[in-house]
């Protein structure tokens, strides 16, 4: 005859799930962006999004950042740039200098704090360029 034992079942439950909650945010390793269609920046970062004012090439950073955004940014910082409290709500970001200043620092060095790594850093993963089109993405989604 089976006897119920909460503690062995709560540990069983455990154990089968746990797989589940590590995987939980998928992979976080950054992906690599196609930046077909914009200008090569170069290795030395401009001091501003390069592609704000830009009429031409707005359209298509807006485009490839979209993208890019979705795939290694939204599952922290939300789809569409909305958060759901595990980072910061990006559609709150300056939309100037100080705005492009702040995000080309998160970006290249990502944050670490006592050790943990909060965001991994995008240098040498995803481009300038590509970066810089998130940046114009997030700029399009601004705040509500």
């Amino acid at each position: 005859m089976f006897q119920y034992r909460p503690v062995a079942s709560a540990v069983l439950v455990l154990l089968t799930g746990l797989p589940l909650f590590v995987y939980a945010h998928g992979d976080v390793t950054p992906q690599a962006v196609d930046t077909e269609g914009l200008p090569q920046l170069g290795e030395e970062w401009t001091e501003q999004n390069p592609f704000r004012t830009d009429d031409k090439l707005h359209p298509v950073a807006l485009e490839i950042g979209k993208s890019a955004y979705t795939q290694n940014c939204a599952r922290c910082h939300g789809l569409e740039v909305i958060s759901g409290g595990i980072a910061p709500d990006l559609r709150y970001l300056e939309e100037n200098l100080d705005g492009d200043e702040w995000f080309k620092e998160r970006v290249t060095k990502g944050a670490v704090r006592d050790g943990k790594v909060y965001m991994p850093s995008f240098s040498g993963v995803i481009s300038q360029e590509g970066l810089w089109a998130i940046r114009t993405y997030i700029d399009s989604r601004g705040e509500d």
